[in-house]
């Protein structure tokens, strides 16, 4: 693996300041046609330096795999969530991302004082995060707590499809599109038409024969 540099640790220990304990936060699974979004939410040791940890959009899945495994053995505490497809329907995105952030945030074992949440949104038109925070716009590539966070998002969310909707929905090929708006899940909407793991506020330009 390659080793990052100290600077994704630096930016983590300046909000250690007084003995307070962090968690980073990231969600995976906004944009897909199917599936949940799911989120993460990782405590680290403050000494804990992992190798190759980084932004879980520029590891390959063979990484992700295998950064996983470590996040889980190193972390003080961690956690994982979800929102169905059916909740994102009835809500939105962006609400279902928040809530699923903040359902990572409440099932960690440890409560943390302050969360370093992805991006920079914090509330959505249901939703918000509510425990005390700061967004960091790019954070996955900036905190190593955000990074370990991105990985158990992406990771979870990725092998929930691949495995478990690949094995209720095999017609779809769900473990080769990951429910991505690839060609090949369209041509598969097209031959069998939404199944209930489907996002129906996501098909419109399907419907519309517009994609």
């Amino acid at each position: 693996m390659i080793e990052l540099t100290q600077d994704i640790w630096n930016f983590d220990d300046q909000f250690r300041e007084g003995g307070m304990c962090i968690c980073g936060c990231d969600e995976a699974g906004a944009g897909p046609l199917a599936g949940p979004v799911y989120a993460a939410a990782v405590i680290l040791p403050p000494d804990c330096r992992i190798d190759g940890l980084n932004d879980s959009k520029k590891l390959t899945e063979k990484k992700r795999e295998l950064l996983y495994d470590v996040i889980l053995e190193h972390a003080l505490a961690w956690s994982v969530a979800a929102v169905s497809a059916r909740e994102i329907d009835e809500t939105d995105i962006l609400s279902a991302r928040m809530r699923a952030m903040q359902l990572a945030i409440d099932g960690l074992t440890q409560k943390p004082d302050l969360a370093l949440v992805d991006g920079n949104r914090d509330k959505g038109r249901t939703a918000a995060i509510v425990t005390p925070h700061k967004t960091v716009v790019g954070g996955d590539g900036k905190s190593a707590s955000i990074a370990a966070a991105s990985i158990l998002a992406k990771v979870s969310r990725d092998r929930y499809v691949s495995r478990e909707l690949e094995r209720q929905y095999p017609q779809y090929r769900f473990a080769q599109h990951k429910g991505y708006g690839t060609k090949l899940h369209y041509e598969m909407l097209d031959q069998f038409g939404p199944c209930p793991e489907h996002r129906v506020s996501f098909l419109k330009k399907w419907k519309e024969g517009t994609r």
